[in-house]
């Protein structure tokens, strides 16, 4: 008898009227307002304006859910496409179902975009957003919870997590609550992210390339738990080889760009025509301020007077020398 265990919601939709919320698309949301909030601070901090991580995200949200779909549909693709399934439930996003490899790879391809239309460098601005996908991850991961889907072994230890859905091949019993431990480790990818990035002064991309690594080496270890069905290569499975995979290339860029640009970037968003990257006045009003500072020193009393003192000192002493000569 299990004394302790994670309850399954009933249900993953409530309706509210003729509009279903959906509890895995509240996740999904909810995750991609914090990734936003979270990044705008961190790109004002860096010298950037107010705005520019939210209109970008335009850009790379929207391409993010498409790419995510995209992986989730190509890799379990039997489960839209094979006998007694229907093709139209690969749109059916709100169902579940997003890669996380596809989401930032097309992701990346918008926010390029819309950094490329901004003038401002990609690297830069990934950096400003990585802790907070990972924080976003964390929460959009609690959608699998509502769809009970995306869980590991069976187990009976007190945090087991308990599925009652008997759908789609599930077997109702208590199993390793693998989307926590991957909501956890995200959390931490987050903290880590932060904490190096204050402590080393990261720039130039490296720290979304150790937001891409630490996620990795959480995802592989949690990936080889589920039991879930997955395509397999050489006995594991795809998603652990994939975590692998993009585990090495994040490092291989850290390094790298790390020999190549060290240090931060001093500009990430270059200033509006008529205006200087620094905050302060235009140069039209540093010139200004220039001159009103001369015009003060002209007219400032004590250096009128102490010049009237070298004046009279230099006749006293043009007199005292006269003196001496006669």
């Amino acid at each position: 008898m299990d004394l302790a265990f994670i309850p399954s919601p009933s249900r993953g939709v409530v309706e509210l009227g003729p509009i279903p919320l959906r509890g895995y698309a509240f996740c999904i949301i909810i995750g991609v307002f914090v990734a936003v909030w979270l990044g705008n601070k961190r790109w004002i901090a860096r010298g950037g304006r107010p705005g520019t991580v939210a209109d970008i995200s335009v850009w790379a949200v929207p391409f993010g859910l498409v790419g995510g779909r995209l992986y989730h549909v190509i890799t379990d693709y039997q489960l839209y496409f094979s006998d007694g399934r229907d093709w139209v439930d690969a749109f059916k996003i709100w169902e579940g179902g997003l890669g996380i490899w596809g989401a930032i790879a097309f992701g990346a391809v918008g926010a390029w975009i819309g950094c490329r239309r901004r003038g401002i460098p990609l690297p830069a601005w990934a950096d400003a957003l990585a802790p907070g996908i990972a924080f976003a991850q964390a929460i959009g991961r609690w959608g699998n919870w509502f769809n009970q889907e995306l869980y590991g072994k069976a187990t009976d230890l007190p945090w087991a997590l308990k599925i009652t859905s008997a759908e789609d091949g599930r077997v109702p019993g208590t199993y390793h609550p693998t989307f926590l431990y991957e909501s956890l480790w995200c959390i931490g990818v987050g903290f880590l992210v932060i904490w190096a990035d204050r402590r080393f002064k990261l720039g130039h991309g490296r720290a979304f390339a150790l937001y891409v690594a630490s996620y990795c080496a959480g995802r592989g270890w949690i990936e080889y738990m589920r039991v879930d069905d997955a395509h397999h290569v050489l006995g594991l499975r795809l998603n652990v080889w994939t975590a692998i995979a993009v585990f090495v290339l994040a490092v291989v860029y850290f390094v790298l760009s790390a020999k190549k640009r060290p240090g931060r970037e001093e500009i990430v968003e270059p200033a509006p025509d008529g205006e200087v990257d620094s905050p302060g006045e235009s140069p039209k009003d540093e010139d200004k301020a220039r001159t009103d500072l001369s015009k003060d020193a002209d007219t400032d009393p004590d250096k009128v007077k102490d010049e009237d003192g070298d004046k009279d000192k230099g006749k006293d002493g043009a007199g005292a020398e006269s003196a001496k000569k006669g």
